[in-house]
Order: C-alpha cells, then structure tokens, then sequence
C-alpha cells in the first residue's frame, strides 16, 4: 500500500498514486471518445449527374449558382464575369430574398487551388450555407 517501515528515522510514509491513475486512464478514455467526433474539413455538396435520357429541368437551371474560377485568373457567376472584389456583394444581391443558400464553385484543370478555396471562403462570407464542387465527371454525367 502506502507505507515502509524500517531505518533509523521510524515509519516513512509514501503517496497512493493508484486513485491518480485511475483518473488518468478514466481521461484518457473520455478523450479518446470525444475525439472523433470533431468535425474536420469542409462540408460540401456534389451536385449528382441527371439521368442521360431524361430533358434538363430549365426552372432549376435558372435557380442553379455556379461560380467558376479560369485558368485566367477570371471568376464568372453563371457566365459573367465578376472581379474578384465583386464577388461577394454580387453572391450577396443574388442570394438576399433566396430561403435556400446553396451554390457551386467550379476551377478549371489548370487552376491553383488556393484560387478556389478563395472563392468558397468568399461565398461562405456572402452567406451561402452549402457549397459544392463541380468537378469535370460530374459535369461529363459520368
């Protein structure tokens, strides 16, 4: 237990550290619980592909956002241009009286992706709670 006895100076009394590390292994436990639980990373939406045969939806079209980053340094919404200073209050004007806040960024093969994660944290500040990732597969429909 906790305590020696012998030597010339009478009992000597010694500190009980099993409580101690039952308390770090009940820690540690908790931790190693927690843990995965965090969130890491971006959420992010991909739009899925409509099927091949079927005739595109023009009504969703029109609601549909995509800012694209070019191989040019260019962003565009939906096909116009956009300086990347106008951007937000632009994302902002269009999503004002929208309830759903959801857009896609689309970069070019040749783009920097510190181009496109610019422009994610541009929407996010304009406000857009869901953006996803157009990749060229997914926009192939493969």
């Amino acid at each position: 237990m906790g305590m020696a006895v012998g030597g010339n100076k009478g009992s000597m009394s010694e500190p009980n550290i099993v409580p101690l590390i039952d308390v770090l292994l009940v820690l540690i436990i908790i931790f190693m619980v927690i843990t995965p639980t965090t969130p890491q990373g971006l959420d992010t939406l991909v739009p899925q592909p409509s099927p091949p045969n079927q005739p595109e939806n023009k009504e969703l079209l029109a609601k549909t956002i995509v800012v694209q980053v070019t191989a040019s340094g260019k962003v565009l919404i939906n096909q116009d241009e956009v300086s990347w200073d106008d951007l937000g209050s632009r994302l902002d004007d269009i999503f004002k009286l929208r309830a759903e806040k959801v857009a896609f960024v689309k970069g070019d093969d040749a783009v920097d992706f510190g181009q496109v994660a610019r422009a994610i944290d541009i929407m996010r500040g304009a406000g857009i709670d869901s953006v996803g990732l157009i990749t060229a597969k997914v926009e192939a429909g493969q």
